[in-house]
């Protein structure tokens, strides 16, 4: 299908500095924010306690939260199995505000985790309501480590076929771009998610490696109309071929973007507490790895050097024997 608006001549890469000078300090910013700050990682990483509740009549899972929150315990997880099965998360530092409330110290793990589903029932038991809250069970920091590593794991690979895939597939300038932009947007991601203090669970984690996924594609849409240009056209410098190339996909782009866009603002306003961070995660991705596959990878390319002889090693190789005595 080919993409190419003849009506549309932006020039993109004569913005080029300022673009790159954005995204160099949102880069800044983000790893200041990640070194100082951190991420507000949710009980999936930390380690809390984790309460099963039996109502005897359907509840929504926004009633049970309002119920916490009215009754003070905050940054509760809670997840509804069904209709009246709901599963309840707290996080160390809820579980130690509840702990401090208890009329007498208890020593053993079980009779707090028992005292603190008692705090949980009279929370709960409002407006009427017959609740069964089982005794609380506590969820060891040592899993999210185990959670952490393997997200880590995970990105370092795929970072790794990335660029070995396309130094095959086009040309090694070609991977550092992407991968150059990859990274961009994963920080920016990370980074917003450091400065707005937003939770960080696994689901965000999911984003966060969907996100990575999204932005290899757009990039790689846009690159390879780069080649396919440097093929197929004379006389052009390299600024006028990126360009050529940018205005080229762009209707892609946006109808990529905005379809995909469409689809994660339905979940992140009809999808409920629990795919909020999930759905925040992958609008920022979106947004900014639209951004970047235009402004930030393609002048990346161009500092880099790119050339026509670069994706036609053989004609170059021959051209410089035929030029020997």
């Amino acid at each position: 299908m080919e993409f190419f608006n003849p009506k549309s001549n932006v020039n993109f890469m004569g913005a080029r500095r300022w673009t790159v000078m954005v995204s160099l300090l949102l880069i800044a910013t983000s790893f200041i924010s990640l070194a100082t700050k951190g991420l507000n990682l949710s009980l999936d990483f930390t380690g809390g306690s984790l309460v099963e509740v039996k109502y005897a009549q359907p509840v929504e899972q926004a009633e049970v939260s309002a119920a916490l929150e009215k009754a003070g315990i905050h940054h509760a997880i809670v997840q509804r199995f069904d209709s009246t099965n709901v599963a309840i998360r707290l996080d160390p530092s809820e579980v130690t505000k509840l702990a401090s409330k208890m009329e007498k110290s208890v020593s053993s793990l079980d009779a707090r985790n028992s005292q603190i589903s008692e705090s949980l029932q009279k929370a709960l038991s409002v407006n009427g309501r017959q609740v069964v809250v089982k005794p609380s069970v506590y969820v060891g920091p040592q899993v999210g480590a185990d959670f952490k590593l393997g997200g880590v794991v995970a990105v370092f690979f795929v970072l790794i076929g990335i660029v070995v895939y396309i130094m095959f597939r086009f040309e090694w300038k070609f991977a550092v771009a992407t991968v150059a932009c990859e990274l961009h947007d994963v920080i920016l991601t990370l980074g917003f998610f450091s400065l707005t203090g937003m939770d960080f669970d696994l689901t965000v984690l999911a984003a966060v490696l969907a996100v990575d996924g999204y932005s290899v594609n757009d990039t790689i849409v846009v690159l390879d109309r780069v080649r396919e240009l440097f093929k197929t056209t004379r006389n052009l410098t390299p600024v006028e071929v990126l360009n050529r190339a940018i205005n080229s996909t762009l209707s892609r782009t946006i109808m990529t973007s905005l379809t995909t866009l469409l689809t994660v603002l339905a979940l992140f306003f009809w999808g409920g507490p629990t795919l909020r961070g999930f759905s925040t995660a992958l609008i920022v991705g979106i947004l900014v790895g639209t951004m970047s596959s235009i402004f930030f990878a393609n002048p990346v390319l161009l500092w880099l050097g790119v050339s026509k002889q670069d994706l036609m090693p053989k004609a170059k190789e021959d051209a410089e024997l035929a030029r020997r005595p």
